[in-house]
């Protein structure tokens, strides 16, 4: 089973579809300035997707479970980092960047571990249940997702709640005449982070190597004496863990943060999965670098065709190869 990029065997045609993007959108942008702006923006934007669709990529490829309910955990994530930042005003309103990034990595890692201890439950009770049922699984787990929204109603209320970008974090550079913000900087090296870790990880350590044969023959790495249960319970918390993390991400990137923000991001991740191949984490890469182009592209050329854009993308790419770029086989 393919579970993600193997670069001795890379197809590479997948890789240029971003730049394709890119390109052919110059000329109908016109300006090469605010071509740059909005390019910027797109790779931004569909790197806190990506780290929003990582954790599902990841659920799905490695442990073929589909959880509807994802949403639940990013917008817990973003919550908790409402009530981290709270506390750190003295840190968030300096107009040094490196203050601000003090107060934010720690509301990231302890929007992870919320999101990522609320993950242990939902596997425990509401997923392990229905194990290799899908339709059960998409039906328990949205309404998981339902149930995780009102306890956040009664923790933090249902209305919304503002969550302001760090002062350091706010504006943007000048580049000629194009304008990079500074915090779709900090979203780009975060997105590259999460995927190198991801890709390292899944590629290069023993654990990576157990998650994958685990799949391919359960029985076989058991009777070594591994408990892949224990290993596939340890990826469910993961997953969720960078749910939470996009969450952070994704509330800083609107500056609200609202109970139902994770169902409304929903259906924006499995477009993302879709593209990518149904597990694939580089092709889950590709595809939020691609969604997060096509709707700063169309935003500005379109803005009325702009909620059709992504999945106008996903019908293309699925034209083009049915099961996503980098589909996972065997599934």
């Amino acid at each position: 089973m393919n579970f993600d990029i193997n670069f001795k065997d890379l197809d590479w045609k997948p890789l240029a579809l971003v730049p394709l993007l890119a390109l052919l959108a110059l000329p109908l942008v016109g300006s090469g300035s605010t071509w740059l702006t909005l390019t910027v923006a797109g790779l931004a934007m569909g790197m806190i997707v990506f780290i929003i669709a990582s954790g599902l990529t990841l659920v799905f490829g490695l442990m073929d479970v589909l959880n509807f309910g994802h949403g639940v955990f990013i917008a817990l994530g973003a919550f908790v980092a409402t009530s981290v930042l709270g506390s750190m005003t003295d840190w968030t309103q300096s107009a040094e960047l490196w203050r601000n990034l003090v107060a934010v990595f720690p509301a990231m890692l302890v929007a992870m571990a919320v999101a990522g201890a609320l993950g242990l439950a939902f596997e425990r009770f509401i997923v392990r249940p229905v194990y290799g049922q899908h339709l059960k699984q998409i039906l328990i787990t949205m309404g998981g997702m339902i149930i995780g929204e009102e306890i956040i109603k009664v923790i933090w209320g249902p209305q919304q709640i503002p969550l302001p970008l760090p002062e350091g974090m706010r504006g943007a550079w000048l580049w000629g005449d194009a304008a990079i913000e500074r915090y779709r900087v900090v979203a780009v090296v975060v997105g590259l982070l999460v995927f190198g870790v991801l890709a390292y990880t899944l590629n290069r350590t023993k654990i990576g190597l157990l998650i994958r044969a685990g799949v391919q023959d359960r029985e076989m790495v058991e009777s070594l004496g591994y408990r892949i249960r224990r290993l596939f319970v340890g990826v469910f918390v993961v997953g969720s863990a960078l749910a939470g993390l996009g969450g952070v991400m994704w509330g800083l990137y609107q500056q609200n943060v609202v109970p139902q923000m994770g169902a409304q991001v929903n259906v924006l991740i499995f477009i993302v999965i879709i593209i990518g191949g149904l597990g694939s984490t580089g092709g889950a890469l590709i595809g939020a670098l691609l969604v997060g182009l096509m709707a700063n592209y169309t935003g500005f050329l379109l803005p009325k065709l702009a909620l059709f854009s992504n999945i106008a993308l996903m019908v293309a790419v699925l034209l083009w190869r049915p099961q996503g770029v980098y589909p996972v086989t065997n599934r």
